[in-house]
């Protein structure tokens, strides 16, 4: 049963979103068709992304945990990865949009990028010998500094409520998945590409590395339900 470990996680990530997509409040699996675009082209960057990674030997993945099905050097289950999460994140994304409507967070979203996308460049700059640091926070500002120059702060606020939430389930699932629950972490990170610093097991590069998925989907999201409220480059 230890070979389905990775499938247990991901299971359990999208189990309750899927069970509750048809809850008439929440009412998530009428919005998949908006949901499941973005989903597939942030997919398709992340897991080139993760190709790239894996080849060069920033990360690997531990076979006493795995089917054994890989395409393109990556287990399916990582290919899974890039969807059940993303899936799970949004309906976070939904649910607290449904429950919260006031955006109480978007006063904060403004200076989130402005403080965040300078430490993140400064931090990639200073660790350019690390892979995973400096790729990673280098996206991460590219990110947020995108999605600021398309949409201004119109989402950030509640992006940002849907981070720190996730951020729960986050460190759960990814604890087990770097060894938090078992005797050798399912994702084995190469110690010279990151900086060393972990929250349980979790690299804390992993908190920007999630924080860039969920933006991208949120971002794409929003621009296929309501491109009408984009903002324009010339409006700001």
């Amino acid at each position: 049963m230890e070979k389905f470990l990775y499938f247990g996680v991901l299971l359990f990530a999208i189990s309750y979103p899927l069970a509750q997509s048809f809850e008439h409040r929440i009412r998530y699996a009428s919005k998949w068709p908006q949901i499941f675009p973005g989903m597939l082209i942030t997919a398709a960057f992340f897991i080139i992304w993760d190709v790239w990674f894996t080849n060069i030997g920033v990360w690997e993945f531990n076979p006493t945990y795995l089917s054994g099905l890989f395409i393109l050097n990556l287990p399916l289950e990582e290919w899974l990865f890039f969807l059940a999460v993303p899936f799970a994140c949004l309906f976070i994304y939904e649910v607290l949009i449904y429950f919260f409507p006031k955006d109480h967070f978007k006063k904060l979203g403004k200076p989130f990028v402005f403080v965040l996308v300078p430490v993140l460049l400064l931090l990639g700059f200073l660790h350019m010998d690390k892979w995973y640091t400096t790729v990673n926070f280098f996206v991460g500002a590219v990110a947020l500094t995108a999605h600021y120059l398309i949409f201004g702060d119109r989402y950030l606020g509640r992006f940002l409520f849907a981070y720190l939430v996730h951020l729960i389930p986050f460190f759960l699932c990814n604890g087990v998945l770097t060894g938090g629950l078992t005797e050798e972490p399912v994702v084995i990170y190469n110690s010279m590409e990151n900086l060393g610093i972990r929250i349980w097991t979790v690299p804390i590069e992993d908190s920007i590395y999630s924080m860039t998925l969920l933006l991208m989907n949120v971002s794409f999201y929003e621009w296929i339900r309501r491109p009408k409220t984009i903002h324009s480059l010339k409006s700001l």
